[in-house]
């Protein structure tokens, strides 16, 4: 028996931790639209699968692969589909330069560069927190804040 996209998109949401008000924010729709389409009520249209592919970090087609969404319907989706936020992106990127700053802060010369870099990042991040309004997203960006201090860089 085919699991129905519903199933599946509230399988993965639990998967998360989210809440279907969590998913109706991010995708821009009520939180009974969410319910919804976790019981059946309604198919979501080609946007809604590729919003939803992204939060859950897949693409369209793997979203709905294997369950009862419309053949045709999925002809329709876009191959491929965004799958992080800016706070995620970023901290990705801290995450990188955190680790080189980490090899290179006791090497001579290179202390500067390391203290500017750390810099740069401090006030990456202060833009960030105030831009980013999500509970989620804030707490990637306090992880951020606390890799930064962690650094040896004086």
């Amino acid at each position: 028996m085919l699991e129905t996209l519903g199933q599946r998109i509230a399988r993965m949401r639990a998967a998360l931790g989210w809440t279907q008000q969590e998913v109706a924010d991010r995708l821009a729709i009520s939180r009974v639209a969410v319910s919804h389409l976790e019981m059946g009520l309604s198919t979501p249209s080609e946007r809604t699968v590729t919003l939803l592919a992204g939060l859950f970090k897949c693409e369209p087609a793997e979203l709905v692969a294997g369950t009862s969404y419309p053949a045709a319907k999925a002809e329709r989706l876009p191959p491929c589909a965004c799958r992080y936020t800016e706070a995620e992106h970023q901290l990705a990127l801290l995450e990188r330069d955190a680790s080189w700053i980490a090899r290179a802060a006791g090497l001579p010369g290179l202390e500067g560069l390391c203290r500017e870099l750390r810099d740069q990042w401090a006030l990456r991040l202060e833009r960030l927190a105030r831009d980013t309004l999500d509970p989620r997203e804030r707490e990637l960006v306090e992880r951020g804040r606390a890799i930064l201090s962690g650094l040896g860089v004086r």
